[in-house]
């Protein structure tokens, strides 16, 4: 057997995405929400810096993208797929999307967007077609409903997908934001019919927000799917009172759409000051790193979306990947939240032991 390289950089460390999907990705994703020219208050690139982004990535191994239908109002994918078309590239890429938001709903040409949205086989069909066209490609590696929209059945939206799969303009799927009891009896009935069943689940989870620790992991090691969490760094509320006091005299703040009030809660504090005490411990440079790591530590199969704008935030994100956790240092973390596990996990004494994600190294050239 040849000799595997060394892998250029803790990017290029590849691992297999799920017990259901061999293929071997990155173990940071390259969340895609700010790539694109249309969502100003939400945060937005231009095409050259977009491009140079995504340059950075691909050039230290990254090779997973992730991205959605309505991001950017369309031009997240249409970014992505310009340039992994100019470099050359798309076979090396494995891109992720999504469908159920409405694909128009900034489009005031459009009269009626009422079949544009949702779950049902009519958005699901119209919407991958734009992603294929604005993508330049013909397949998508990961296809997701992005949330669960509570009227479409499982029976439709599992044989719907299964005709993608089919067409072979989809590869693999994924479910986001949805209920973990969705996700197992669509699985179920997958199996049942002989259809193509998740492989992923997405959704918000990070140190600071761990409702996701009560069904969705232990549904997802039931049902051997990988782990795509974002919000990871609690919409920018993981940061030290340093940086903190330095964006409120720049008036830098943060991004406000969706949280109005940009500064920590004494609890936020709290959090943060046990990252920057583990950090130590730990020898990271940012606590922003400790906060990946944690969630990397907790199960297997976890590959967080990470985004943002600016190259020297991905460079700083990556060190998580080269830090190592004690049991001892993630249950001090944890003792800094106000999580409880409910009923019935409390009754029955649910464990979420910290098992670390197994690293598969491949050729990286």
């Amino acid at each position: 057997m040849a000799n595997v390289p060394t892998p250029q950089s803790v990017l290029a460390k590849y691992r297999v995405l799920s017990p259901n999907a061999g293929v071997h990705v990155s173990p940071i994703q390259l969340g895609a929400m700010s790539i694109g020219d249309q969502w100003g208050k939400m945060g937005a690139m231009s095409k050259e810096s977009s491009f140079e982004l995504l340059d950075a990535y691909f050039d230290m191994g990254g090779n997973i993208i992730d991205t959605a239908v309505n991001y950017q109002n369309g031009s997240s994918e249409e970014f992505i797929g310009e340039w992994a078309e100019k470099r050359g590239i798309r076979d090396q890429l494995f891109i992720a999307t999504k469908y159920s938001g409405n694909l128009k709903v900034h489009d005031d040409t459009v009269k009626q967007k009422v079949l544009l949205s949702g779950n049902s086989t009519k958005n699901m069909f119209v919407s991958v077609e734009h992603s294929l066209k604005r993508l330049r490609t013909s397949y998508i590696d990961l296809y997701y409903i992005h949330f669960w929209d509570w009227e479409t059945s499982i029976e439709e939206v599992m044989r719907s997908l299964n005709v993608l799969v089919q067409q072979q303009k989809v590869l693999y799927l994924g479910v986001s934001d949805t209920p973990a009891w969705v996700v197992a009896k669509a699985n179920a009935y997958a199996r049942h019919h002989g259809l193509t069943p998740f492989s992923v689940y997405q959704g918000l989870w990070n140190v600071m927000d761990r409702s996701f620790e009560r069904e969705i992991i232990p549904m997802a090691r039931a049902e051997g799917l990988a782990l795509a969490p974002w919000g990871v760094l609690a919409g920018g509320k993981i940061r030290t009172d340093e940086e903190e006091e330095r964006r409120r005299k720049t008036g830098e703040n943060g991004r406000t759409f969706w949280i109005p009030d940009w500064e920590r809660n004494e609890q936020q504090k709290k959090v943060c000051k046990a990252l920057e005490k583990v950090a130590a411990e730990v020898g990271a440079k940012h606590i922003t790193a400790v906060a990946i790591a944690y969630v990397m530590h907790k199960t297997t199969h976890v590959f967080p979306i990470i985004g943002g704008r600016k190259i020297e935030q991905l460079t700083a994100n990556l060190e998580a990947l080269e830090i190592r956790l004690s049991e001892e240092q993630i249950k001090f973390l944890e003792s800094a939240t106000d999580f409880e596990p409910g009923f019935p996990n409390s009754m029955i004494v649910s464990r979420y032991k910290p098992t670390p994600s197994p690293v598969l190294t491949i050729a990286s050239g």
